[in-house]
């Protein structure tokens, strides 16, 4: 009841903000001083709170590259963020991340400008209703949001552990996860590797999604244990960005549609404020080396017990590294007790 009360209010939390706070408001005196812009990488970044997140980071000097899949699309937003912010240096780079060879394209394309990286915004996002595959394959959801982003990471965190040694700052890695994960339950036999990548029951949507947003906090926290046993300078956080509002209800007319969404709206987040936990965890300097946690309203805050579970998620990373290994001749690595 007190954290309703707590978000419903918009009370701050320890950081200093909260549900109400705005992704400007988060990153208003955030960036440390630097001879040189730091650079973020945005996946799904041409809509949402993607392209608020690349529209404030890129206010406060960070160069960004824009990773997106309708790359007209992305060169609109391009030219929307420069007329805002004139300064501003946005790159735009083709990147499907439901298809394995666009992603190592992607990360080809990426390293050979020799530009440093800092920041890795794991952000892009799909829900699917019904059963779909992708070009490799697999279940499209678990494709897109978990698969695309681990093999996009791992081709890119050599990269950031450079820039990190190069410049005395912590690189920051951050997977857009959500509350919906907590749906996941510990005696779901359906959280398995293979069933997430065909499955062979009656497809569920919803089911999907919440599987793929439990894997990008198992993520987050096994790569971070990693990147700590190496004493890497890396961050890896998850984060739940809240329930953003959007027009569809507002489309229906009528008494109970109105005053279900009233109530909903209480609830519900602007896409600025759904942008900033993301943009706090990217450039608050009181996030600095913190690894392997999940945020929501701005604060470090508290998972499902399944998702703090070590031995689920080394055994996830197992299973997709071995995957990868497979599917793309990846090195293996031996990961650390």
């Amino acid at each position: 009841m007190k954290g309703t009360v707590r978000y419903l209010a918009g009370i701050a939390g320890p950081s200093g903000f909260g549900s109400k706070s705005t992704a400007q408001q988060v990153t208003q005196h955030c960036l440390p001083p630097s001879p040189t812009p730091l650079t973020a990488i945005i996946t799904g970044a041409t809509s949402g709170i993607g392209e608020e997140t690349a529209t404030v980071l890129a206010k406060r000097g960070v160069r960004v590259v824009i990773a997106a899949r309708d790359v007209n699309k992305a060169s609109h937003l391009k030219q929307s963020i420069l007329h805002q912010s004139p300064d501003a240096q946005i790159l735009v780079l083709e990147l499907d991340l439901s298809s394995f060879a666009s992603i190592a394209s992607f990360s080809r394309q990426f390293l050979s400008l020799g530009l440093p990286l800092h920041i890795l915004i794991n952000n892009a996002g799909i829900y699917s209703r019904g059963l779909e595959l992708s070009e490799d394959k697999i279940e499209m959801t678990f494709a897109t949001n978990y698969l695309g982003h681990f093999l996009v990471t791992e081709l890119l965190v050599e990269k950031m552990e450079e820039t990190a040694r190069e410049s005395g700052m912590h690189g920051r890695i951050i997977n857009l996860s959500s509350a919906i994960h907590s749906w996941v339950k510990t005696d779901s036999s359906s959280f398995s590797f293979q069933n997430m990548l065909n499955p062979t029951n009656s497809y569920n949507g919803t089911r999907a999604y919440a599987q793929t947003k439990l894997a990008a906090i198992f993520h987050a926290k096994e790569l971070s244990r990693q990147l700590k046993a190496r004493n890497a300078k890396v961050t890896v956080n998850a984060v739940h960005p809240g329930i953003i509002k959007t027009g569809i209800i507002r489309a229906h007319k009528g008494l109970i549609t109105d005053s279900v969404y009233f109530i909903a709206s209480k609830l519900l987040k602007s896409v600025s404020q759904g942008a900033s936990t993301t943009c706090y965890v990217a450039l608050s300097p009181q996030v600095e080396g913190v690894g392997g946690k999940y945020f929501a309203d701005c604060n470090e805050s508290n998972c499902s017990d399944l998702g703090n579970d070590e031995g689920e998620a080394l055994q996830l990373w197992e299973h997709t590294r071995a995957f990868f290994h497979r599917r793309l001749l990846l090195q293996p690595t031996t990961t650390s007790t």
